[in-house]
């Protein structure tokens, strides 16, 4: 049945902490979703996440939705996955590299998630992986060589 994980990576001109920022910044998910589904961090969560912290975002996949997810894995400057209510996550770890550089890997893994066999079946891994490539790509255009 395969890894029930979809990955890519790349490599950014600029260092794992700012990367970190940015991905610790519900605020600025909008700024670097290559999907096209990510609008707006909903109001009253937190500025900065952190373990087990909670945030909404309002995202669109044809009609506008609301989605509440839980940061599940943290690690201050180089890794950080939030999970969904169906139980997948999107974890993205850095690898810092000479020159000030980062290696960026952005997964989406729904091994963890309540009906994994329902996500395989969809479309949704091969538009996720689509996605990310295109949120890598906007993430080098924020911090270019």
């Amino acid at each position: 049945m395969g890894s029930r994980q979809v990955s890519r990576t790349a490599i950014v001109a600029t260092t794992p902490e700012k990367i970190f920022g940015l991905l610790a910044d519900p605020a600025q998910h909008p700024l670097i979703d290559g999907s096209g589904t990510v609008r707006a961090a909903q109001s009253g969560g937190p500025d900065r996440l952190t373990l087990g912290a909670k945030f909404g975002m309002d995202m669109k996949i044809g009609a506008s939705y609301k989605i509440l997810n839980t940061v599940v894995e943290f690690e201050e400057g180089r890794l950080i996955a939030w999970r969904h209510f169906n139980g997948h996550r999107w974890r993205w770890r850095l690898e810092p590299l000479d020159g000030g550089r980062t290696e960026v890997t952005e997964t989406f893994d729904w091994s963890t998630a309540k009906f994994p066999l329902a996500i395989s079946l969809s479309p949704f891994p091969r538009k996720n992986a689509d996605g990310i490539e295109k949120t890598l790509a906007r993430l080098g255009e924020l911090f270019p060589a």
